[in-house]
């Protein structure tokens, strides 16, 4: 008699069984071939359908593993190595049966193919089961000191991966000694590699500490030409860790280390550059400073023709070095203008740097270039742009009048959010020169209708309040903020509050109405406690002594 089966399967069983089938399918695959695949050809497509399953996050492939340990003795690196990555993915899941493949992997660690002991090396590292941890040590001992450098190389890194499952093993074994006799190694890959284990273990351990004297830093910045980019990298990282006993070991240090600076990976640069400025903290003599200062200038330079993600990075870099030594970019403002392609995130990093660098014999330059940047599409850049130009207000005294007289032309372009971020800033300039430039307030009182955002609010209220003897119908402007008190941010009414304090105290008749009202607003009508605090702040000032009130409070 014929069955069929059910004429509406659920859809996950339909799943279910077609996984079973692939699974059962590419195990028979893995098996097949025989004495006559003598190159494992069919195995080889096996396990790179396994391994593409396996990159897709199918679980399902855990089920062929005691298959794919049993092709892990034939030899053949590339068999080998997609049976070690199956390994490595799935051993956490299935450490018992995992445990099935040490004993191949500690044998291929004494294979005569270099590149066998040391993926199986590799291999051990990253599986953090506990057993393969302990079975690790013994022979990465031996590896550390393999004829052949790429497996002393592997071996090196694989201490600071085995420190990473287990501190205490490493430091209960001589591992960290052998790491540190790697250091008086003839290959340059073995020391650099050394050197970049020892640095990984002395960031991550408080009781392991990295410590070089002056002859070994000198054999190390030896080996920099023959090292690889990343080798490189690793050394100069490590410098970092030398504190120079005299002025001429750092200066001598520094020169060796200038040729770096013209590499063409922007790694070795930024970190040659990091290590230089790290050695003229010790360096006494202020010319040689000065000298190494303009040797550092180009590069950086140099990096912002780079991808922006380079840019960004030369950028931040940039920035570190200004705040500590700014002799190094002091005369190179231009290269840092925007381009019109460039990324947000690099016009904005641009543009703090322009404001670092910008000085009263560069400000008309810079102006120019920030009255360029508030026309621009992106809003965001704009109002940083139209920040910066206020910020410059503040920094240089002596161009104050030129950043203002900027900030009102683009005022009267009324474009609201250029009126607004205007607004802030101007704002601020009055709190640095109190008394000066009040020219401009008529301006900003003409562009009060285009502020509709909380601080620019607050700006401008600020700014009624503080002048409130010498703007026309201030109090009718507070009347129209105060007609929809309850509804603006806690940053809008405490501007209002103190405003219409500052009001009363300087035109006492026309504050006298305002002033009661807000008050009691302020301490009765509110969950602020920030507002409601203030509002008894002046309750009590006012009721004590009107007079007793400062002409003046800037709060």
């Amino acid at each position: 008699m014929v069955s069929f089966p059910p004429l509406y399967a659920s859809s996950g069983s339909l799943t279910t069984h077609r996984l079973q089938g692939k699974v059962a399918e590419l195990r028979q695959e893995l098996n097949s071939g025989g004495k006559k695949d003598r190159n494992h050809s069919a195995k080889k497509i096996a396990l790179k359908k396994i391994v593409a399953n396996m990159t897709m996050s199918n679980n399902d492939m855990v089920a062929l593993f005691p298959d794919v340990i049993g092709c892990m003795n034939i030899p053949s690196l590339e068999i080998k190595k997609m049976c070690f990555l199956f390994l490595v993915n799935y051993a956490k899941s299935k450490p018992d049966v995992a445990l099935n493949a040490l004993p191949i992997l500690i044998n291929d660690m004494e294979d005569s193919n270099p590149l066998v002991r040391a993926l199986a090396l590799r291999t051990v590292s990253y599986i953090h089961v506990p057993k393969f941890v302990e079975a690790t040590v013994q022979p990465l001992k031996f590896l550390l000191g393999d004829d052949d450098p790429y497996v002393r190389k592997t071996a090196a890194f694989c201490v600071a991966k085995l420190y990473d499952h287990d501190p205490r093993l490493v430091e209960k074994s001589d591992l960290i000694y052998r790491l540190n006799e790697m250091l008086k190694d003839d290959n340059p890959t073995v020391v650099s590699s050394a050197l970049a284990a020892l640095t990984d273990l002395w960031e991550r351990s408080e009781s392991i500490q990295l410590t070089i004297d002056y002859k070994s830093a000198s054999k190390i910045i030896s080996i920099l030409p023959d090292c690889s980019e990343w080798g490189q990298t690793y050394v100069l990282e490590a410098l970092m860790s030398y504190v120079p006993q005299e002025s001429a070991e750092a200066l001598l240090l520094a020169e060796r280390i200038a040729p770096r600076l013209s590499h063409s990976n922007s790694a070795v640069v930024l970190t040659s550059i990091r290590v230089i400025l790290y050695l003229m903290n010790y360096i006494s003599d202020q010319k040689q400073i000065t000298s190494l200062s303009r040797k550092l200038s180009p590069p950086l330079v140099t990096l912002l023709s780079k991808g922006p993600e380079v840019q960004y990075l030369a950028l931040r870099n940039a920035i570190l070095i200004l705040q500590r030594r700014p002799e190094v970019l002091r005369n190179d403002i231009r290269v840092f203008f925007c381009k019109y392609n460039d990324p947000i995130y690099v016009k904005v990093t641009k543009l703090e740097l322009i404001f670092m660098l910008a000085t009263k014999d560069n400000i008309s330059v810079v102006l120019t270039e920030l009255r360029e940047y508030a026309t621009e599409i992106d809003v965001h850049f704009v109002r940083k742009a139209v920040r910066a130009i206020g910020k410059l207000a503040i920094k240089i005294e002596s161009a104050a009048r030129q950043c203002i007289e900027t900030l009102i032309d683009l005022v009267n372009a009324k474009i609201p959010y250029i009126v607004q971020e205007a607004t802030v800033v101007i704002r601020n300039i009055f709190r640095k020169y109190p008394n000066q430039y009040e020219g401009v307030i008529g301006t900003v009182i003409q562009n009060i209708d285009e502020l509709d955002e909380p601080e620019a609010k607050a700006a401008v209220i600020w700014i009624i309040g503080q002048y409130a003897d010498r703007i026309e119908n201030s109090d009718g402007f507070l009347q129209d903020y105060l007609a929809t008190f309850h509804d603006e941010t806690v940053e809008v009414q405490l501007a209002l509050l103190t405003a219409t304090v500052k009001l009363f105290i300087q035109r006492p008749t026309k504050g006298q109405q305002l002033v009661p009202q807000v008050l009691k607003w302020c301490t009765e009508e509110t969950d602020d406690p920030d507002l409601r605090d203030r509002g008894y702040m002046y309750w009590r000032l006012l009721s004590t002594d009107p007079n007793a009130a400062p002409r003046d409070p800037d709060v």
